[in-house]
């Protein structure tokens, strides 16, 4: 396949830029609400401990899909820097501008994220 028109980096470099930012932003926030939960069950009844490891549980996946996410744009923008974005890792097509604008750290053409999703 090829591109109609040339992909506009700048725009998704700013793109991934900004997507970057947010993350960071959710990471300070996941990691100011992770305090550790309370032991003594003198202070604290058994059911609000249980809501509190419950809501630890949560923020932990949340900090830990945010770190991964973090790493895929990382790789994105590095792929940008080394004049790679756009481009399949796998086929070395180019990836269409609408996955991108989806998910600015795809590394995928749609083709091949399909294959590596079923077999």
């Amino acid at each position: 396949m090829v591109m109609d028109k040339p992909l506009d980096l700048a725009y998704f470099k700013a793109l991934l830029d900004r997507k970057a930012a947010e993350l960071e932003r959710l990471l300070e926030g996941a990691e100011a609400r992770s305090q550790s939960v309370e032991l003594d069950q003198s202070k604290v009844g058994r059911i609000s401990r249980m809501d509190a490891l419950q809501q630890q549980a949560m923020n932990d996946a949340i900090r830990s899909r945010t770190k991964q996410e973090r790493v895929r744009l990382q790789l994105a923008l590095k792929r940008w820097h080394e004049g790679e974005y756009g481009w399949c890792a796998q086929c070395g097509e180019p990836i269409a501008p609408g996955r991108l604008e989806f998910d600015p750290a795809a590394s995928l053409c749609i083709s091949c994220a399909s294959l590596g999703e079923s077999g």
